[in-house]
């Protein structure tokens, strides 16, 4: 079961690693106003901060059908791969969300979606 919670935790490190995407490196950040900076942004780094917020929309459903599927006792192990398989979904989502592949991105947000279902009905 610790692999459920680690998984969690991961889950909810994906909007950061959205976010420094987003800002490493830019010319002229300023982390006391990072907000009017970033709604400068054109190109990689406005999509990178887009994907972040999308990242913080996805967790509610997520930890809700993980916690619900805990709730109806899924099996620990399918429970983790599925898991798994919607946090390597939406790291790709992540990467293809900054470089502009808008098709793929929506497969892979369709994916996770998809995942985030069976999450919710993997319980007895």
């Amino acid at each position: 079961m610790t692999h459920i919670a680690w998984l969690m935790v991961v889950a909810a490190l994906l909007p950061l690693v959205a976010s420094l995407a987003s800002k490493i490196a830019g010319k002229g950040f300023d982390n006391r106003e990072p907000r009017a900076w970033l709604g400068n942004q054109r190109g990689w780094r406005a999509r990178a901060d887009a994907a972040q917020a999308n990242s913080f929309e996805a967790l509610p459903f997520f930890y809700a059908a993980v916690l619900f599927a805990l709730y109806r006792q899924a099996p620990a192990a399918h429970l983790g791969v599925l898991m798994g398989a919607w946090v390597v979904v939406r790291l790709v989502y992540l990467a293809l969300y900054a470089g502009g592949y808008g098709t793929l991105r929506s497969l892979c947000w369709i994916t996770a979606f998809v995942l985030n279902v069976m999450i919710l009905f993997a319980g007895r």
